[in-house]
């Protein structure tokens, strides 16, 4: 059996009707750059994430930088090393200094405490800003960062491109500050290209980045600033209008085949293989299911399924301190133990949506199979 890791091709054919009327709506109208899908597709994620604006622009990486620079952050700004690279390079890119501080083994999110510890050194006189990252689907430790960040008066953005949908204590990402999310096709709300959004309660704010996203102009042709051409395009804001009427129903099922996964490969023991973690207060929408490895055999369990038809992937195989355009920085193996332990333990499942009932059973088996436990997973 072959199970890919993900399969997009299905979820197409469950709306190819809704999706092909979407983009032909566009295609009649001509108005490809900021058409009116993209005002109502801003209203109705503004609506669902419970903040009072939202920006459509072109990645998630720029939703980042144009948050970054509309907030008008210079110096140091904390985030996590074990994320994706775009979260410190615009951080790089937008003039100002990645500092990682170290992750929560359970989650992977950043460690509140390890950003005290940061703010307690001699570097706090640099730091403007906290990025934590909403890692896998599951929220960082907001109240704490929050309190973090109001203590020192920071500044505080949510990379929430991983988790759009997700809860942190009734309150949804990208409500409780600057949100940044990314409409990526992997992701849980993907595009047929790249996409991005901003979420944000303040007024000025909104309308810096309104401006920031149209060259620095307002009114057209009159610049004040010097901004980026990054805008959300009409037709994936018309797509995506159409995948967030069914977000929820696909959430649901990626819970439903994580609680699977977990029981299913919960009689394997613990000094073998790590399940997700769910902190409190959380509901994990499941961007990704992420298992930990031990005893260095992640790429054997990797190599194993591979050859039994199942792919899985590996996020992050090198974390960001120790990538080589960032060596400038500083930074050595060690210094984040608990990030560089996840590193080469870290192995993600299928867990998309259209995965079928025999698929995911067939990955259970295998990897029961590998670690030599007998238990019948139907």
């Amino acid at each position: 059996m072959k199970v890919p890791f993900l399969d997009l091709k299905r979820q197409y054919e469950s709306i190819k009707e809704e999706i092909n009327e979407a983009i032909q709506t566009v295609l009649e109208s001509q108005q490809f750059i900021l058409g009116p899908q993209v005002e109502e597709f801003e209203r109705r994620i503004a609506n669902y994430c419970n903040a009072k604006h939202a920006i459509g622009v072109a990645s998630g990486t720029d939703a980042l930088l144009l948050s970054l620079k509309a907030s008008g952050i210079s110096g140091g700004v904390v985030t996590t090393p074990f994320t994706f690279f775009a979260t410190a390079g615009a951080i790089h890119n937008a003039g100002a200094t990645p500092i990682f501080a170290d992750i929560e083994p359970d989650t992977y999110n950043i460690d509140a405490e390890e950003v005290k510890k940061l703010l307690g050194s001699k570097s706090n006189k640099m730091i403007r800003a906290i990025i934590p990252v909403h890692l896998f689907g599951q929220a960082a430790d907001m109240d704490a960062i929050m309190k973090i960040a109001e203590e020192h008066d920071l500044v505080v953005i949510e990379d929430a491109a991983q988790a759009i949908g997700e809860e942190y204590n009734g309150k949804k990402v990208g409500s409780m500050s600057i949100g940044c999310f990314s409409f990526f096709p992997s992701k849980n709300l993907g595009g047929y290209g790249d996409g991005g959004l901003i979420t944000t309660n303040d007024d000025e704010l909104a309308d810096k980045i309104r401006t920031l996203r149209m060259h620095g102009a307002k009114p057209k042709y009159y610049h004040h600033v010097i901004g980026y051409n990054t805008r959300l395009d009409t037709i994936q804001a018309a797509i995506l209008a159409v995948k967030l009427n069914h977000l929820e129903e696909w959430t649901t099922k990626r819970r439903d085949n994580a609680r699977f996964y977990s029981k299913a490969l919960s009689d394997i023991t613990e000094d073998e293989l790590e399940l997700p973690q769910i902190a409190e207060g959380r509901k994990h929408i499941f961007n990704q299911y992420t298992i930990r490895v031990k005893n260095g055999r992640r790429d054997n369990l990797k190599e194993f399924l591979e050859g039994q038809g199942i792919s899985t992937a590996i996020y992050y195989p090198l974390p960001l301190h120790l990538q080589p355009c960032f060596s400038f920085l500083g930074y050595k193996r060690g210094d984040f133990p608990v990030a560089e332990e996840a590193s080469k333990e870290v192995l993600s499942l299928p867990v998309y949506p259209d995965l079928e009932r025999e698929e995911r059973e067939y990955v259970v088996k295998k990897i029961l199979e590998f670690f030599e436990v007998e238990k019948d997973v139907q």
